[in-house]
């Protein structure tokens, strides 16, 4: 490799550790230890609506594929280290650019050490083929998977309360006639439930209900989603069977 592309890419990486706080060699900051298993779960539940990163299970797709933003420069030796701290920089001043929906990415979605905590899983995360292991398998539980069923009258098909991008049930069984279909959202990441020429209800989140009322027909079969972009697409629904 030429001299000079060495030299530049010493220069970069450089910049990228004094840039952030977090780095100790450039600032003179004590560096601390970062908890990766509470990075992992503040990740899924604020950021993983967004952004895909394998590792940690999320699908989110309207902001960048963070497996796919770091692969290119690790390859090219950027240690996880200057990873770490580009993604602390973005997580308190993010680019202002809209993402694919339109909505800017807020600053300081998490703060403090949550934001020196989930900057850490993620760069150890990213672009690293397999699955997390030891206490990072079990920090967070898996969503969907579960069966809902209708009773007097309201089927409750609650979202992931930790705000990934499911229904904790993804198959539900309800009753011919009238019915209330009900969502309680308790996280902070915006859904709602909408089953095609029955009906949709409101966009909610932080312990609102997205609901509609509706007649079910016996023996057909229904598929219930949300419809906030990018959110069925990431796996976001549900088939509901008429009995």
């Amino acid at each position: 490799m030429p001299r000079t592309r060495l030299l530049g890419r010493a220069t970069t990486m450089a910049a990228l550790l004094c840039a952030v706080p977090l780095v100790a060699a450039c600032g003179g900051v004590k560096p601390q230890q970062a908890n990766v298993v509470a990075g992992k779960q503040l990740f899924v539940a604020k950021c993983g609506s967004c952004h895909q990163l394998d590792r940690a299970g999320t699908k989110g797709n309207q902001g960048p594929n963070l497996d796919a933003a770091f692969q290119q420069s690790l390859k090219d030796g950027f240690g996880r280290g200057a990873v770490e701290g580009v993604v602390y920089k973005q997580i308190l001043y993010p680019n202002r650019l809209p993402n694919v929906a339109g909505v800017k990415m807020p600053a300081k979605l998490v703060s403090g050490e949550d934001a020196r905590d989930v900057a850490a899983y993620v760069a150890s995360a990213t672009a690293k083929p397999g699955k997390d292991t030891g206490l990072l398998a079990t920090a967070v539980k898996a969503a969907g998977g579960g069966t809902a069923v209708e009773k007097n009258g309201t089927l409750t098909i609650p979202a992931d309360p930790g705000g990934q991008l499911a229904f904790v049930a993804s198959k539900a069984i309800g009753q011919p006639g009238p019915v209330t279909i009900a969502m309680p959202n308790k996280s902070g990441t915006q859904h709602d439930i909408v089953i095609d020429g029955l009906g949709k209800g409101a966009v909610v989140a932080n312990g609102g209900t997205s609901s509609f009322k509706a007649t079910l027909e016996a023996g057909k079969t229904y598929t219930y989603y949300c419809s906030i972009p990018g959110h069925r697409q990431a796996g976001m629904q549900g088939t509901l069977t008429v009995k």
